[in-house]
């Protein structure tokens, strides 16, 4: 009603003013819309009047208490929840993902929504269905065009789906019909900030919608601007944010820009008149805070509404009081509940910014995190936490829980840490959401980024379809199973081997994360195979074998697939070692192969494969390990990638891949998983052992035993070696119902039957043993025929090795401490690296916490965060207060979750007192964990650590079986004081011998070891590059090291010092130190006392005389013996060839890195530097650096160890600046930089482009600035004696200028203040715009455009400021010599300089005062004249624009030709001012007398009108005037002479302006730059004539267009024809300017592009025969007949069935001129015998067997249409042309047969023919 009131007004004026007005009325129709529903409610009960009364006094009454409100508050603050969404609410959302077809949007509190491609707005819809009709796809604007990922959008809930599962899916909008919907035209204000989509898009301006009936939105192109301020580009549909600028026509019409704002500017005012209904998401505004909750705020804007910020959207870095005012915006707006949330998040707060698509930290989606720490729990919402890196996060309050148990928050806040998984990134709400449900955390598939290629996944069958089979890997993943892969072979019917919910085990083909989509294979080869898998070209190296399937079978061979879309071609010949003629008879689609890899080309992604080669079993490198690697060799190895199994390893320094399972970590069970949870990507492996290999893999393993096992010969290397009675050391493969089978060394796989498992009676043989568990087995049974044999694991059966119990529980022990130590390495956390630190048995003081009847916790001050608790046994008889002072021993510490398990027991917690070495006491069992389990030692206050089982092929039926705490055991003392241990005792609890070291044979006696400084004698066993293996007397294996062999006085560069000892002889040596039995690592000192297992020996001479006492160095004590600059003799150790570094040795403790940057001198060597150092060399290097702490040790091979001024380096190019220069990576450290100034001594254009990245340079060091080396690569530098004299020298200081001096150097900057130049590395000079050019520039962004940085310019100083170091350069062509920086082909008007200028100014001051008094004199004389008198007034006026294009003239003709022009007829001046060029050319006859004229005016200028001129009469003056006037004419009359031809630009130009739509001519002009080789000027030429040209004149802009494209093809690059293709095409038909294209590349022989182009055409202008046929005609013309002949059959399908006649023609004539004429027969005889009737294709037909046939095929022709049954005349018309043919070329008697055969026609036909 008020859009009709205003329309037609009832009368009266208005005496209050609009706006209180306005606010009145806004109250009144919320108050009433805010009640309708009661009110209508009541009225159908009959209480209307009543209950009006009460609502009217309940809004009084509110008004009263809380003021003006519009809608009350919210009474609790919560998040949006789902079940709160409702139709046609209003949201602010964020771009999460798009596709072509769906937009994914973010929405507040972690909801989510979708937007389709129809919900965009009408126009776009409308669009798109009109591009749909045409078929031209290829042009579609699609979702990606208009959204991306991070904008932020005001949307509204269109509809809310039921999705499968049950939940809801809310569909979006953003149409502005809908979104603006309560907006009306006279709502709309000045400062507005709406949402549109763009309508339409116009010359100077867009059409925007806003949703608004009778409004139309303008948005001007000049207002469109981004972030940055500089113009975009809008497309139909796309979604803008613009503010209204002008509203003209009461809200008709609107005015709006896009750009960035300021908050003050965007921010929403009272005067706009928002109210609840039309109030839109993303407004910004001022907010007051009303209340201040826990939850959340309630806050007070636009003066009277209420809105609500919840605990994610408040800024977390503020605090918040009750009456601050706040910045906020709109977040969502759910009209019929009057709710408002608001954001108070500043990237919500900054107009027309875009919100990060991703977090900071990465995408973490999916990650299971743990040590969760909850920060507040918020009940009706969720709770929020925070990572272990303070992330916050957030849990809504129906993931707190599991579905179906009921929710109790508090216990779940009272926990002290939790495992979550992140379960989504919020984009609007700039949080991670996450869930603490056990059922989605335990899940190993969370999303499609979990799966990888290769993997093997089992799943369950959803649904059959005709295409394949769906899986179900997890609920929300699923994968295609295509029907070619359901098997090995071809189902016909797969509905009978599979049924929906059946489990399946299926492995990865392929995975696409961003689409979501998954390929598996049921294919039963591929799912078992063993061999390597090729996820990427890279994997297929040559030699490699692998299974794929065939894809595709051709004549020239089969196409075969392997993973991620890896293919390669198995040619004909390589498909079997017998001929094959026919591939698909023997092969078939689907069919999995076994292939061998004959070359890759990883660039060219391709790849030639052999079944014949893999077949036939040749053997590559490939094909096994590519190194020498024998069974029981130790390896080191990179972890590449974790599996859920294991660990993707590469064997160093090879690289080969293998997989090292997690049960193969550890001997105990329980360690395998605690060493993969701590193990990272990148981390190195030592101590491997292979324990087998095959052709295609090879087997890691990392336990002790069967380390151990190999390394002493305990194994059995064939099926031939193995015995009876033979005892081995394996780990369960396989568990069956009927036994076990046992793996060993070298692939040997034995069974244990159920009966032989155990001492014990077993039920069930799969749960008496784990998978991967180390067993001893001896074997009972062999069979020789089926390679066979049996084993058994019983106890009494098998003899234990001596100290086997006491050697694991040092091992396992270590294997915890490394876990604890790592874990708390990567941690980095102080209370984890104190947790690391302690031991059982530490005594700890602490203090009570709380106490409950199971369980007491103490708190430490020294273990801030950690959870110490005590059993119900373990604080027995003590009485504990909280805040209690105690002492307790440490049982156990869990460093993963941060506990530690305390004992106060006083037994335990007393002084300790000493054992007896082999004495017996009873312990009893204080704690068990897993495999471990703590004891303590009777009253000795004594607890140490024993295995939970006592045997390896241990096993518990029961409970009652296995450890408990309280238990009592016998045990025998071993060690009171065990290192390994950590002091702790070394027991044993069953009939164990004292622990021993471990020796070849287990019947040799027990090795005591050796001692530091004993001198032995051994045997060589093994002599290698950088040690030497001794066998000594008891057959303890001892190591030389590289470095002990000979003095270091004997050394030399290059020697191999270990070559000189041979294999077999006997040595003496002497024990220096000693090697750790599980690592390796080498121990320099220790106690006299202690003895080696295996021991470290030196086989110097001066080291053996038993007399000399050797001295245990320190590692860091050596370190820092080293000084820096010292030579030293070092050994080559190992090459790193990922980091490029060497590493040396000098001493078997110590290791030094060489760098490659200090390794040669020469950057020839840089490719492989490895060749000139050989493993074991000598080699002398200088020290760099040597430190302790932290352990560096930095060596130089080089003669160099420290970077000097003056001298000459090797570096690296880091990175190219072209503002810059070089960035360059120096030896020890340094960085440095060369400026394009020093890098030659003959500037070269584009300096730069001679450098790439990782190139290795020689450079010379100028200087240091700010630790900064300054470098040069100038020859002079270099090489100064053979450098030739420098054309650019080197500019040392400003000294070295001088006034005048000619210098080149490079443009560095371009601006307004002019071009500053680079003349040497610290001389900067600058040219002026005035110096610059001898044209008027308006300013700098022409010489930007033309002086990128780094152009090569010669300059001349002008001056020189030597106090400030300025320098004032010239680059006109009078100071340089050389052309003007500017083309001429810009059409710049050039500048007047000097003496010019000054002249030019009084030339006009006096021609203005000589027309003033001509024109009086010719009034006052001649009052004809008065016409010739103004028009010379006009010539007067515009006499400038002659001088104004004549700079370029020398000073005498500026002379002449001003005074000339001046005094010349009115005609010949107006040809003047419209031409704009100069008549120079033209007017070379009038030279003596307008010179005279010109002296003249020049005198009258010198003398400033005091010396009067010599008068004429006025007879000679109008002799003069005729005569000028006369040989004008005869000019004109010369120049409008068509035949004449230009013959230079100024003629080219006058054609030009007499014909400027003539395409011609701009050809011409074209050409004639080109005969001149000026490319850019014709190019210049080519884009004034597409803007001069009319557009009305399209086949003159064609024409142009085609010659430009001629241009670029024949002179250009392929960027820049594309980009002239591309423009072309927006502004012409683009059919035709795609086959011009075509034609010009096929004329140029470019077949390649042409071809590529011709298919283009064909899909885009599918609908159009002559696209058709010029593809057919290209292809006949290239000879590709089969081609052409498909090309027909395309054509046939996608033309109109209309068409087919016309076009089967046209390409049989095509046929005849450029392919097979018999071929073009054939097809033209086929359409006459359907359409017979077709005489104008007989007629056609004839000309083209004239032409190219027989006289016989003619004739034959000829009498087949003359015997047709059409009408007579067209009868009569083909005997005529029959006559007429053999009249030329036949006889008399062929003549006379065709008369006679004319006649017996007519006698036929009868009077019809007669008549005809």
């Amino acid at each position: 009603m008020a859009t009709v009131e205003e329309d037609f007004p009832r009368g009266g004026t208005a005496k209050k003013s609009s706006e209180s007005k306005i606010v009145v009325q806004r109250a009144e129709v919320d108050n009433l819309f805010q009640s309708t529903e009661k009110a209508e409610t009541k009225k159908r009960k009959g209480a209307v009047k009543d209950d009006g009364k009460k609502l009217k006094k309940k809004k009084t009454d509110q008004t009263k208490d809380d003021g003006l409100t519009l809608n009350a508050a919210a009474k609790c603050v919560e998040i949006l929840h789902i079940k709160n969404v409702k139709e046609g609410m209003l949201m602010l959302g964020c771009v999460k993902e798009v596709t072509d077809f769906e937009v994914s949007v973010s929405l507040p509190c972690g909801l989510q929504g979708f937007l389709s491609i129809n919900s965009i707005c009408d126009s776009y819809a409308k669009m798109l269905s009109e591009q749909l009709d045409s078929a031209d796809t290829e042009d579609i604007c699609s979702l990606p065009h208009l959204f991306y990922p991070g904008m932020v959008i005001r949307c509204v809930v269109a509809k809310l789906d039921l999705a499968k599962g049950g939940s809801l899916s809310i569909r979006l909008s953003v149409n502005p019909k809908l979104v603006n919907k309560a907006l009306s035209s006279d709502s709309l204000k000045v400062g507005m900030i709406l949402s549109g989509c763009v309508d339409s898009v116009e010359d100077h301006g867009y059409l925007v919608d806003l949703g608004i009936s009778g409004t139309k939105g303008f948005l001007p192109k000049t207002n469109v601007k981004d972030i940055q301020n500089k113009p975009v580009e809008l497309k139909v549909g796309q979604y803008v944010t613009p503010q209204v600028e002008e509203v003209k026509n009461q809200g008709r019409v609107v005015r709006l820009s896009v750009g960035p704002l300021s908050f003050a500017q965007a921010c929403t005012e009272s005067a706009h008149a928002w109210t609840l209904t039309n109030l839109l998401p993303g407004l910004l505004m001022k907010a007051t805070i009303k209340k201040v909750t826990k939850h959340g705020l309630l806050l007070d804007f636009l003066s009277s509404f209420n809105g609500q910020v919840d605990f994610l959207h408040m800024d977390p870095t503020q605090a918040y009081t009750e009456g601050t005012e706040v910045q906020a915006c709109v977040l969502y707006v759910e009209p019929s509940a009057r709710l408002v949330g608001l954001s108070l998040r500043s990237y919500l707060l900054q107009p027309g910014t875009t919100v990060e698509p991703f977090h900071a930290g990465g995408d973490r989606i999916g990650e299971v995190v743990k040590d969760c720490k909850m920060s507040s729990m918020h009940h009706m919402s969720g709770a929020m936490l925070k990572f272990p890196d303070k992330t916050p996060a957030f849990v809504h309050r129906n993931h707190l829980k599991e579905p179906n148990v009921s929710a109790n928050e508090n216990r779940v806040m009272a926990m002290s840490g939790h495992t979550c998984r992140i379960l989504d990134y919020s984009l609007i709400d700039q949080i991670h959401f996450a869930s603490l449900r056990k059922s989605i955390i335990s899940k190993p598939f969370f999303r499609y980024h979990d799966l990888q290629a290769g993997q093997v996944v089992e799943g369950t069958v959803s649904v059959l379809l005709n295409h394949g089979m769906m899986v179900h890997v997890s609920d929300h993943i699923k994968g295609l199973v295509p029907r070619n892969h359901l098997s090995d072979i071809v189902l016909k019917n797969p509905e009978k081997k599979f049924t929906e919910g059946m489990k399946v085990k299926c492995r990865v083909l392929s995975v696409d994360p961003q689409n979501r989509k998954l390929y598996l294979t049921k294919k039963k080869a591929l799912v078992d195979s063993s061999l390597p898998l090729f996820f990427s070209y890279e994997d297929a190296r040559p030699g490699r074998v692998s299974h794929g399937h065939i894809v595709c079978i051709k004549d020239f061979g089969c196409i075969v697939r392997f993973y991620n879309n890896v293919k390669g071609l198995v040619p004909i010949k390589e498909l079997s070692s017998e001929p094959i003629i026919s591939p698909e008879e023997v092969f078939y689609v689907g069919q999995v192969v076994k292939t061998k890899v004959l070359q890759c080309n990883p660039d060219m992604a391709k790849m030639i494969l052999s079944f014949k080669a893999a077949v036939e079993g040749e053997t590559e490198g490939a094909d096994k390990p590519q190194f020498d690697c024998e069974v029981g060799q130790r390896l080191e190895a990179r972890i590449l990638k974790k599996t859920l199994n294991g660990l993707e390893v590469a064997i160093l320094p090879d690289e080969i891949r293998t997989l090292l399972p997690t049960v193969h970590l550890s001997d105990h069970v329980s360690n395998c998983p605690l060493l993969w949870e701590t193990l990272k990507e990148g981390d190195n492996i030592s101590n491997l052992i292979c324990c087998n290999k095959n052709k295609q893999n090879i087997t890691l393993t990392k336990k002790p035993t069967v380390r151990w096992s190999l390394e002493e010969g305990v194994v059995a290397r064939d099926f031939s070696e193995i015995t009876v009675g033979m005892q081995l050391i394996g780990w369960i493969k396989n568990m069956m119902s009927y036994g076990v089978f046992v793996e060993f060394p070298y692939g040997l796989v034995g069974l244990a039957p159920k009966s032989a498992m155990t001492d014990k009676f077993v039920s069930d043989a799969t749960s008496a043993f784990q998978l991967g568990q180390t067993v001893i087995a001896k074997v009972t049974n062999i069979d020789e025929e089926k390679r066979r044999f049996l084993v058994t694991l019983k106890i009494s059966e098998i003899a234990t090795p001596e100290g086997d119990a006491q050697t694991r529980l040092i091992n396992g022990l270590q294997e915890r401490r490394t876990v604890a130590e790592m874990f708390a390495m990567r941690d980095n956390s102080d209370l984890h690296q104190q947790l690391a630190a302690l031991s059982v048995g530490e005594k700890v003081k602490l203090t009570v916490d709380t106490v409950t009847d199971s369980s007491a916790t103490f708190k430490s001050d020294d273990l801030v965060g950690a959870a110490i608790t005590a059993t119900k046994y373990h604080i027995m008889g003590a009485n504990l207060t909280q805040g209690q002072k105690v002492t307790a021993v440490i049982l156990y510490i869990d460093i993963m979750s941060s506990s530690i398990l305390v004992s106060i027991l006083h037994k335990l917690v007393a002084k300790k007192k000493s054992l007896t070495e082999g004495s017996t006491y009873t312990a009893m069992v204080q704690h068990v964990d897993k495999d471990f389990a703590v004891i303590s030692l009777d009253n000795m206050a004594q607890l140490t650590v024993i295995q939970a089982r006592s045997h390896l092929n241990e096993i518990h039926r029961f409970e009652s079986e296995s450890l408990k705490p309280g238990r009592s055991l016998s045990v025998e003392v071993i060690d009171p004081s065990c290192q390994e241990l950590q002091g702790l005792p070394l027991v044993s609890w069953k009939n164990t011998s004292p622990n021993r070291q471990r020796t070849t044979s287990e019947n040799q006696p027990d090795s005591k070891g050796y001692r530091f400084g004993e001198i032995v004698e051994g045997k060589v066993k093994l002599v290698k590059p950088t040690s030497i293996q001794v066998t000594l007397d008891d057959g303890t294996k001892g190591s030389v090291h590289v470095s002990q062999v000979r003095e270091v006085s004997e050394l030399c560069q290059g020697a191999f010092p270990t070559s000189s000892v041979k294999v077999g002889s006997v040595v003496t040596a002497r024990v220096i130190g000693g090697r750790e039995a599980s690592s390796h690592r080498f121990l320099p000192f220790s106690h006299p006392r202690y003895t080696y297992t295996i021991p470290e020996l030196t086989l110097l001479p001066s080291k053996l005389d038993p007399s000399t006492e050797i001295k245990a160095i320190k590692v860091k004590e050596k370190l820092e013996s080293y000084k820096v600059g010292e030579e030293i003799p070092c050994f080559v150790s190992k090459f790193n060839p990922a980091k490029k570094s060497l590493e040396v040795t000098t001493d078997p403790s110590i290791t030094g890195t060489v760098e490659l940057l200090a390794m040669i001198t020469e950057p020839r060597d840089g490719c492989h530097p490895e060749k000139r150092y050989k493993l074991g060399s000598v080699v002398y290097a200088k020290v760099v650096e040597a430190s302790a702490n932290p352990v560096r040790f930095a060596l130089s091979l080089t003669g160099v160890h420290k970077l000097e001024k003056g001298s000459i380096s090797l570096g690296m190019v880091t990175n190219i600046q072209p503002h810059i220069g070089l960035h360059v990576q120096l030896p020890f450290g340094g960085l440095g930089s060369v400026c394009v100034t020093e890098l030659a001594d003959a500037y070269k254009p584009n300096p730069l482009d001679r450098y790439s990245k990782d190139q290795l340079l020689r450079f010379y060091l100028l200087d240091n600035e700010n630790g900064k080396w300054q470098l040069s690569l100038r020859p002079s530098r270099l090489n100064p004696e053979q450098a030739k004299p420098a054309k650019d020298p080197e500019v040392l200081s400003i000294e070295n200028l001088h006034e005048g001096q000619i210098i080149r150097g490079y443009v560095k900057s371009v601006g307004e203040q002019g071009i500053f130049i680079r003349l040497s590395r610290n001389i900067t000079g600058r040219a002026q715009l005035q110096q610059s050019t001898t044209y008027f520039v308006k300013n700098s962004d022409v010489l930007s455009k033309h002086l990128p940085p780094n152009s090569l310019l010669t300059t001349k100083i002008i001056s020189i400021n030597r106090e400030e170091e300025f320098v004032n350069l010239s680059l006109l062509p009078a100071d340089t010599g050389k052309p003007d920086i500017l083309p001429e082909s810009l059409g710049l008007p050039l500048r007047l300089v000097g003496e010019e200028k000054v002249k030019y100014d009084k030339l006009k001051k006096t021609k203005r005062k000589v027309s003033e008094s001509e024109g009086k004199q010719a009034e006052e004389e001649v009052p004809k004249k008065k016409k010739k008198t103004k028009k010379t007034k006009t010539d007067d006026s515009d006499s400038g624009v002659e001088v104004y294009f004549r700079e370029e003239e020398d000073e005498e003709d500026k002379k002449s030709t001003s005074v000339k022009v001046s005094q010349s007829p009115a005609g010949p001046s107006r040809l003047q001012v419209a031409a704009g060029f100069s008549w120079d050319v033209g007017l070379s006859s009038l030279r003596p007398a307008s010179a005279a004229q010109g002296n003249d005016s020049s005198d009258e200028e010198d003398q400033e009108g005091k010396v009067k001129p010599q008068k004429k009469s006025r007879h000679e003056l109008e002799q003069e005037k005729k005569a000028a006037e006369k040989a004008l004419v005869q000019r004109e009359v010369e120049l409008m002479d068509p035949s004449l031809q230009p013959q230079d630009a100024a003629a080219f130009e006058r054609l030009i302006l007499a014909s400027p739509n003539s395409s011609l001519l701009w050809l011409q002009y074209m050409a004639h730059h080109l005969q001149a080789t000026q490319i850019e000027q014709a190019r210049a030429v080519a884009e004034r004539a597409l803007k001069t040209i009319s557009f009305r004149e399209e086949q003159e802009k064609l024409n142009v267009w085609v010659a430009l494209l001629n241009l670029e093809n024949m002179y250009g690059t392929e960027e820049s024809l594309k980009k002239v293709f591309e423009r072309a095409l927006q502004f012409c038909e683009p059919m035709p300017v795609y086959q011009q294209l075509a034609d010009i590349y096929a004329k140029s022989e470019k077949i390649k592009e042409a071809e590529g182009l011709y298919k283009t055409m064909v899909k885009r202008f599918r609908q159009m025969k002559a696209v058709w046929l010029s593809y057919g005609t290209f292809l006949l013309q290239q000879g590709q007949s089969e081609a052409a002949s498909a090309l027909l059959q395309r054509a046939l399908k996608s033309l109109p069935s209309k068409e087919s006649v016309d076009v089967i023609a046209k390409f049989a004539q095509l046929e005849f001129r450029y392919g097979d004429a018999e071929k073009g027969r054939t097809m033209l005889d086929k359409v006459l015998t359907s359409y017979p009737k077709r005489t104008d294709l007989w007629s056609v037909f004839i000309d083209l067997m004239v032409k190219h046939g027989t006289q016989k095929d003619v004739r034959a022709l000829f009498d087949r249409v003359i015997h047709l049954s059409v009408a007579v005349k067209k009868i009569k018309f083909f005997f005529k042309r029959y006559l007429e043919y053999e009249k030329k070329h036949g006889t008399p008697e062929s003549i006379q047969a065709v008369k006679e055969k004319a006649m017996e026609f007519v006698e036929a036909r009868g009077t019809e023919a007669a008549n005809s």
